[in-house]
């Protein structure tokens, strides 16, 4: 993330402290005579010259980086900035490839499923904004440490819909902690760093979008984790089904997803509903779940 937190210091983040948090004219010619725009990046020590973070990138500090009285390496902005990134990503990468997908891909007729709730899409969009800020707390304290030199990152390779965030943000947060971990353990290139950092969200997109293309026994597809969904204790997994089958908690699509007629159809969803309710009544008891009666006339004009 020092990478990261380096292009949006240069382009966005010097200004705005240099105009919120401005340094006096004696701090501001100690900050240019010391060069205070480095980073920690693989040292525990106060920089003293500027480091440009990677060979591959080389963005030249404007007379903005000189003129707080917080400059780049100070922990404190460094904790705001990475706070703003992550969170402000997270929405952007959310809305991006959720609308893509629920515009291009997702297919409409799922609304009409007598198990879809009320207002369901404003609901996910919803939890995922109360979701995403609380997420970004608990995810930047490992982006401080990465970027303040305690992870094993290293810059040159050896040779080389809107669900997604909907979920309760300590269980989110959850689901991170092993991407988060990672870098603190084994050695893992930067970009890379950064790259399945977006791909992990992308992915997520994906899953949900409805639209059945592979059945793979290995991979877990959009397939898979929409059995996740029906059936809620089944296939947790978020890439692969080794883990569920290794916990005993796999369970294969159905056969019917990957037919169009088949999956839309009206006896599809009853047998899925009845199969759904059993399972709920076991774990939960009663539904108060509200599906409203949209979902009732859509199913009748479609089907």
């Amino acid at each position: 993330m020092d990478i990261v937190l380096e292009v949006f210091d240069t382009l966005l983040f010097d200004r705005l402290y240099a105009t919120t948090l401005p340094a006096s004219s004696i701090s501001y010619a100690a900050q240019k005579a010391g060069n205070a725009t480095s980073f920690h990046t693989s040292v525990h020590s106060s920089p003293t010259a500027v480091q440009f973070l990677s060979k591959f990138l080389h963005l030249e500090p404007s007379q903005f980086a000189y003129m707080s009285s917080w400059p780049r390496d100070y922990i404190w902005r460094q904790v705001i900035s990475l706070y703003l990134i992550t969170w402000l990503f997270g929405l952007v990468v959310y809305f991006l490839c959720a609308s893509a997908s629920y515009l291009f891909i997702f297919d409409h007729a799922t609304f009409t499923h007598p198990k879809y709730l009320k207002n369901q899409v404003a609901l996910e969009i919803k939890q995922a904004f109360a979701a995403l800020p609380v997420m970004a707390v608990l995810t930047v304290p490992f982006f401080i440490a990465e970027v303040r030199g305690f992870a094993k990152l290293y810059e040159a390779p050896s040779s080389a819909p809107f669900a997604l965030h909907a979920f309760h943000p300590f269980d989110g947060f959850a689901q991170s902690i092993p991407y988060h971990v990672f870098p603190f353990v084994f050695p893992l290139q930067k970009v890379a760093y950064i790259i399945l950092f977006a791909f992990i969200n992308i992915w997520t997109v994906f899953i949900h979008d409805g639209e059945y293309v592979a059945n793979s026994s290995i991979i877990n597809g959009a397939a898979c984790h929409t059995m996740h969904h029906l059936y809620f204790n089944y296939n947790y997994g978020q890439f692969t089904t080794l883990w569920d089958r290794l916990g005993g908690s796999y369970r294969q699509p159905n056969e019917e997803l990957f037919s169009r007629e088949k999956k839309m159809s009206k006896s599809e969803w009853e047998r899925q509903c009845h199969e759904m309710e059993k399972l709920q009544r076991e774990v939960e008891g009663d539904d108060d779940r509200d599906y409203g009666n949209e979902a009732r006339r859509l199913q009748k004009k479609v089907l």
